[in-house]
């Protein structure tokens, strides 16, 4: 039953669904800019001249491939644990990779400027950077919660030329700053493209971004068969939106003996509402910013208030496809604590000498309690998403060091 759904997963239908979740946009207005997105989409990955723009600029100017790296102190707790270092990449994460995609659209769309949402500022950088590199103006919308916590990459953002705008609405956090440039972009639809950070949001951006992303998940399924002689255990992310998740899943979905496992936040612990962000685990079916997906919800369906050490992780849905692939079993979805991470944080700078972001620290956390159960001939390999430079400040205050 499984191996009949796939394709569910890879390609939605022509409503923009993944199983249940998914959909296109009512909103008339909106629904007539998010077509003209679509179709730009289908032409340019068509287009021989756009694919071999992407990939010029993927070698030399993101620096891809990013190379799989073999932790071995960390692996002698148990089962081997192996790094996609997607930290490696130009602006320190693996956003760059749609973010080059999305400008180069909304250039070829004819569009003057980017509008998007940003948590933890990765998504931010490197939209801002792809911008100022193919010289389109770029409007950044970020809760003042996160602005706060993530001021590296807030200086990056304008230095780079981004207009940042503070969004105090709510919590301050990523789910604000979604409204709020969305609300941005619905006085903008002329000239401008919403370049979504995630899988998330109506169609085309679950499919679009997934595209984008999958790079990843290719290059890591080749190099490690010709590294290690054959697939890892394990292929381990962690999960907010889920864009890196689904960038390293993808192109194991076949592979049914390799294990697709999404680590996502626990917070404070799963029994204290609003101090959590385990959409998987303890979200409910409904329509959320636009699209149907697993979300934390109030009692009246409203989203409900969620908490992550990471701010990238700060949201109370998750992708379409990701929901999907729960629904048919072919992807397993876990916790990391806030402790947890830190102490994953922690373990990977000291041990290994690579700072990791908290989300990506998140996939570490699991992957090393992961390993403490299995004989070391299993092997996990955790895409590491983003490097930690915008976190270092906060963890040192937070840890007391």
């Amino acid at each position: 039953m499984v191996s009949e759904q796939l394709n569910a997963l890879v390609l939605p239908d022509a409503d923009g669904n993944f199983g249940k979740h998914g959909g296109k946009i009512g909103h008339p207005q909106l629904a007539a800019a998010l077509a003209e997105i679509e179709d730009g989409f289908r032409q340019i990955i068509r287009d021989e001249a756009f694919i071999g723009e992407m990939k010029r600029l993927q070698a030399t100017y993101v620096g891809r491939p990013s190379p799989i790296y073999h932790a071995r102190t960390l692996s002698q707790r148990g089962a081997q644990i192996y790094l996609k270092r997607e930290d490696l990449n130009h602006t320190g994460a693996h956003k760059i990779n749609h973010c080059i995609g999305e400008v180069l659209l909304a250039k070829k769309l004819g569009k003057k400027k980017v509008i998007a949402e940003t948590g933890a500022g990765q998504h931010g950088v490197a939209l801002a950077t792809a911008a100022a590199l193919l010289g389109l103006e770029c409007e950044i919308h970020m809760g003042v919660v996160d602005i706060a916590k993530e001021h590296p990459n807030v200086s990056r953002m304008k230095i780079l030329g981004a207009k940042i705008v503070p969004v105090s609405a709510g919590a301050g956090t990523l789910k604000e700053a979604v409204d709020s440039a969305f609300e941005s972009y619905m006085g903008q639809l002329g000239d401008s493209m919403f370049a979504i950070g995630s899988v998330v949001g109506p169609a085309p951006y679950p499919e679009m971004v997934a595209y984008f992303q999958s790079i990843v998940g290719h290059e890591a399924r080749e190099q490690f068969q010709n590294q290690y002689g054959g697939l890892p255990d394990e292929v381990i992310a962690c999960v907010g939106g889920g864009s890196n998740a689904l960038g390293l899943f993808n192109a194991f979905i076949d592979d049914t003996d390799v294990a697709l496992v999404g680590v996502e936040p626990a917070g404070e612990g799963l029994d204290k509402p609003g101090r959590h962000a385990a959409t998987m685990t303890l979200g409910q079916f409904g329509n959320i910013q636009g699209f149907n997906c697993y979300y934390l919800q109030e009692a009246d369906g409203t989203p409900a208030a969620v908490h992550s050490i990471a701010s990238g992780l700060d949201y109370p849905g998750v992708g379409p496809q990701h929901c999907h692939l729960k629904d048919i079993g072919r992807g397993r979805y876990e916790t990391a604590t806030d402790a947890e991470c830190l102490d994953a944080f922690m373990a990977l700078s000291r041990e290994e000498g690579i700072i990791p972001a908290l989300e990506s620290s998140h996939a570490v956390a699991y992957a090393l309690r992961r390993a403490a159960k299995l004989g070391s001939d299993k092997r996990l390999l955790v895409n590491l998403s983003g490097r930690g430079d915008k976190d270092i400040d906060f963890v040192i205050e937070k840890l007391a060091l």
